[in-house]
Formats: structure tokens, C-alpha cells, sequence
């Protein structure tokens, strides 16, 4: 069994190789206790969480890991502020137009669209919305996987995420797979205006997506690589989109 120092190091190295960033300014450790590594600190975006996360678990030969490694929020915004853009986010979104939408509030839940008694009905839900320390909790049910991922998705988008935890459970049950990654992906980036989603190809084999085409702007080419890995469960994202001359 490696020495957690051992594995940082393999990771860093890693981490360098394949997205040529560096991180040696981030303050970053890994721990072992109770037979499993805890990977705390600070990164820059949710690429690079990502990736680390990723390439953490390829180094610590099957040990449980616990992610305790956040997004840095620049500027920093309070919890409040930031579930209420969040939920007003999830509320314009047309895709959670029959859903539920409560914020949960020091132990208090506010109930933001609808009642407790509509999320059954057809083609409904909930989404609850809690944040601590900046690390949102998504709570309720919802009628598909794009939907749950999408919910995920939001919450990056809206800035001063530290870190997402969807707990949203599928109502009824969805096998999970590569086809529906790459249908949650095309719903994100066809609801990011940012992006011209009908310039981009997706691919998506063992759970890694590949974008291809070609786009405007480097701007645009970074923002819907982000978009990618924002979605859960995602097993890498290699972009090869070109940005026209």
C-alpha cells in the first residue's frame, strides 16, 4: 500500500501530463485513515477536479476515496445568494416546468413553485436546493437521468459553486449508460447559450466523451468542454473541437 505523499505525487505528475496545467500552487493533500483517502483542498475549476478525482482512484489501487476537494469561488458569494440564483435558474429552465421547486433554509423549507402534494403528478417532481460552505445539495426526484444531470449542470453554471452533491433520485428507474450521457449532453449544451450546440459532435464510449467540430471562438470551445465535465458520472472528456480561422 502506497504512502498517500507517494500517490499526491504520481497524481500531480499526472494531472500535468494530460492537461498541461500545473497545481503546485493549489493547496491540495491526500490522507489515509480508516482504510480509506480523503483527497481535500482547492482547485480552479470542475475540469480539474475532475480529472484529479479521476486519476486519484487510477493511482490508489481500489481504495475507497472521499472527495473532499472544492472549486475556488472568485469572488466569493454567500450560501443564500447563492441558492437563490440557483433555484431561480432551475425555475426558468424549461425542462423543470412541472417540477416542484423548494429551498431548504436553516432547517426551514421554503417552497418556491407548487406543494409537496404535486410532485407525483405526471411528468413532475421535486428539486430542493441546499447550500453549505458553498456546496450545493440537490435533493427530491426527477423523471430522467438529462434531468437529474442537467440539474447539476445549473448549479455550476451559476458561479461560487464550490462543489455539487445530487442526490436526486429517478422516478422511475433509469439504467445509466453511454447513450444517456450523451443525451443529457446534448440537452446541456443546447440550453447553453454560450455554445452553438449544432456545431458540435458528441461521442461517448465506457462513460469518456469526445467533442468534435468546429466553433468561433476559443471561448466557445473551452465552455462546452466545461459543460461536459460538468455532467455526473462522466469518465473523461478529450476535446478535439477546432476553432475557425
Amino acid at each position: 500500500m502506497q504512502r498517500p505523499d507517494a500517490i499526491l505525487k504520481q497524481v500531480m505528475a499526472a494531472f500535468e501530463r494530460e492537461s498541461h496545467l500545473k497545481l503546485h500552487n493549489c493547496p491540495i493533500h491526500i490522507s489515509r485513515d480508516s482504510g480509506a483517502l480523503t483527497v481535500a483542498g482547492e482547485v480552479p475549476d470542475i475540469a480539474s477536479k475532475k480529472r484529479f478525482i479521476r486519476l486519484t482512484r487510477t493511482y490508489s489501487d481500489g481504495e475507497p476515496l472521499i472527495d473532499r476537494l472544492r472549486v475556488s469561488a472568485e469572488p466569493p458569494i454567500g450560501d443564500g445568494e447563492l441558492r437563490t440564483r440557483i433555484c431561480e435558474r432551475i425555475l426558468r429552465t424549461v425542462e423543470f416546468r412541472n417540477c416542484v421547486i423548494c429551498a431548504r433554509v436553516k432547517d426551514q423549507l421554503e417552497m418556491l413553485r407548487g406543494t409537496m402534494d404535486q410532485a407525483g403528478e405526471e411528468g413532475g417532481g421535486v428539486v430542493e436546493v441546499t447550500v453549505e460552505g458553498g456546496v450545493v445539495t440537490l435533493t427530491g426526484q426527477v423523471m430522467s437521468l438529462s434531468h437529474r444531470r442537467l440539474a447539476s449542470v445549473i448549479a455550476w453554471w451559476v458561479g461560487g459553486c464550490r462543489d455539487v452533491t445530487n442526490l436526486l433520485e429517478l422516478v422511475p428507474a433509469e439504467a445509466d449508460g453511454d447513450e444517456e450521457i450523451h443525451e443529457a449532453l446534448a440537452l446541456v449544451l443546447e440550453s447553453d447559450p454560450r455554445v452553438h450546440a449544432e456545431q458540435i459532435t458528441i461521442n461517448v464510449e465506457s462513460k469518456r466523451i469526445t467533442l468534435a467540430g468546429r466553433v468561433a471562438t476559443e471561448a466557445e470551445r473551452r465552455q462546452a468542454e466545461m459543460d461536459a465535465w460538468c455532467l455526473d458520472t462522466v469518465g473523461g472528456v478529450v476535446n478535439r473541437i477546432e476553432v475557425r480561422a
